[in-house]
């Protein structure tokens, strides 16, 4: 850890992910999504580690999951995105993906919150718009943001963007977040690389870094 300017600097992952300092957010781990990613047993076992360390160490656990407004309130952004996804020629043949009451839009039960912890509702890919998310970890006073999840080509990776442009340290917890398009999820992590904004690690570094 280095100190300049009265701030501590931290150079290593396990210096980011100290527990006073962190927070983590579980990003889209819902049945609909999580059914789509490679591995998805092995996966879960690696976030429930990840949440179970966390939780032993006082690290505050959050959560998004992404919902879909009824077509006939999405605007012009909405609609064609959900065209793209449905592959639909007409923006009046889209329907809503993921309505929240939906059993496939609910949070994976091997994943469930614990005591409380937020699951905040979301309709773009980064976690911190349209959400409170950015109020809850200035309030805690967080730096470091450690990301696990679904899916990382799609919405993780966004998310450490957003996040490392509102000053978070970003650290994507490689191994514990889910992937469609192992060629996409490739050069996401180059891009976050590329970028030397974000960091990352495997679970098994954050659980130690947590204590665990």
């Amino acid at each position: 850890m280095q100190r300049a300017f009265g701030v501590d600097v931290p150079e290593t992952v396990p210096e980011m992910c100290r527990p006073a300092a962190s927070a983590v957010l579980v990003y889209d781990a819902q049945v609909g999504i999580l059914a789509h990613v490679r591995d998805r047993e092995a996966l879960t076992g690696r976030i429930a580690d990840v949440l179970r360390a966390a939780r032993a160490a006082g690290v505050p656990v959050l959560y998004v999951r992404h919902v879909s407004l009824p077509p006939s309130h999405m605007g012009v952004a909405a609609l064609r995105t959900a065209m793209a996804w449905q592959r639909r020629d007409r923006a009046d043949a889209v329907t809503a993906a993921f309505p929240p009451d939906a059993d496939h839009t609910q949070i994976s039960d091997d994943l469930a919150p614990a005591d409380g912890e937020p699951v905040f509702d979301k309709l773009g890919m980064s976690a911190l718009v349209g959400t409170p998310l950015e109020a809850v970890l200035r309030d805690r006073g967080v730096t470091t943001l450690v990301l696990v999840g679904a899916v990382l080509e799609i919405g993780i990776e966004p998310t450490a963007r957003h996040a490392a442009d509102l000053g978070f340290l970003p650290v994507v917890v490689e191994d514990a977040c889910g992937v469609v398009d192992e060629d996409a999820a490739r050069r996401s992590l180059a891009s976050l690389d590329y970028s030397l904004l974000s960091h990352r690690c495997t679970a098994a570094e954050v659980v130690a870094a947590f204590g665990g």
